[in-house]
């Protein structure tokens, strides 16, 4: 029920995703009747993919402007919170939300609890780079100001999310900062970048500036979430930026209208490599649980991203091996590690909210 686009977004985008998977389930959290109009209302081309989809009636929502304290004293029967039950529960092996980022966060730590004493969970996501890899980037504005325990804490998390998602041996780690000499940036970000240089077995590379985010040389950039949300939503910005003038320059004269067509191919893959859609799913990592944030403006197409890196992350059963990595046990919610209920298969069940 989250989301700019409200429910029709969510649902076609779940249909999406079902219809490129044919593992997976999904269970859709919302007032039944409305979810109902929106099933009925699904192209012909996912409408078969509708009986994947399993309506949960929640009578009630958190609304986007809540504050996390209301979220935490609102009844248990919102769609986001017993979407999160769900999840807890083990009947999902993970959650997508397009809803309340703040609400999302103090009702999936009660629900969820955190893996090895990390205290607050941090937004993290895949961002683009020039060699056609990913960076990650946290945090993305869970924690707006943090301290050097934090930003440690980040390092050690993103660095064990490379690991396990792509498969790296040896992730490289950064700071971001306003510079790369050991004496600029605020005092917290120094005293982590002293804390990091002593951390055994990291391949920790310093500070690097906002630039060097793009470029590929480090695979984990770790920042606060003030500093973070505002590089992502500048990116954003920027790479839609970059495709409408170059669209607008060939459609100015006849001439570039001819080279227009004939660089279209080269257009539409340019497009499709900046486009943020593609990378919409931020994960809330340090939970006991899978829970994945969708932007809260992204199209039908966005959320099915979302979905999507849930689902990759309930594949490599990623916060069992967070708390491994981290130095705690390995029980996802409070017990064995979560799996759908089909059995054996590989793909997860997945909540929407």
């Amino acid at each position: 029920m989250g989301g700019d686009l409200g429910p029709r977004a969510t649902v076609q985008g779940a249909a999406l995703a079902l219809a490129a998977n044919p593992a997976l389930d999904i269970f859709l959290f919302g007032p039944e009747q409305r979810l109902a109009v929106e099933l009925d209302a699904l192209p012909r081309r996912l409408a078969r993919h509708g009986a994947r989809l399993t309506l949960c009636h929640s009578p009630h929502e958190i609304d986007q402007a809540m504050r996390p304290s209301a979220a935490l004293r609102a009844p248990r029967d919102t769609s986001m919170a017993m979407m999160l039950e769900c999840v807890a529960r083990g009947r999902a092996d993970a959650g997508v939300s397009a809803g309340n980022t703040g609400a999302l966060m103090a009702l999936a730590r009660r629900e969820l609890g955190m893996v090895a004493g990390i205290p607050r969970p941090a937004i993290s996501t895949a961002i683009p780079t020039r060699r056609g890899g990913h960076c990650y980037l946290l945090d993305l504005g869970a924690n707006v100001d943090a301290s050097a325990a934090r930003l440690v804490d980040f390092a050690r998390l993103g660095e064990a999310m490379a690991r396990r998602i792509d498969g790296l041996a040896a992730p490289r780690v950064a700071l971001l900062n306003v510079g790369v000499e050991g004496t600029k940036g605020p005092a917290s970000v120094r005293e982590a970048d002293a804390r990091l240089r002593d951390w055994a077995g990291l391949d920790y590379r310093g500070f690097v500036e906002g630039g060097d985010i793009f470029a590929g040389e480090v695979d984990v950039v770790v920042c606060d979430g003030f500093v973070g949300n505002a590089v992502l939503k500048a990116s954003e910005g920027l790479a839609r930026l970059l495709v409408e003038r170059v669209q607008r320059v060939f459609e100015t004269r006849w001439s570039g209208r001819l080279v227009a067509t004939l660089a279209r191919p080269a257009l539409r893959r340019l497009k499709s490599e900046l486009d943020p859609v593609r990378y919409n799913g931020a994960s809330l990592l340090g939970l006991k649980g899978i829970v994945v944030k969708s932007h809260g403006g992204a199209s039908a197409e966005g959320f099915a991203y979302a979905v999507a890196r849930a689902v990759e992350e309930g594949r490599r059963k990623l916060p069992g091996h967070l708390e491994q990595a981290l130095g705690g046990s390995t029980a996802p919610g409070g017990g064995s590690a979560i799996v759908s209920a089909a059995g054996d298969r590989d793909d997860s069940g997945i909540g929407i909210r």
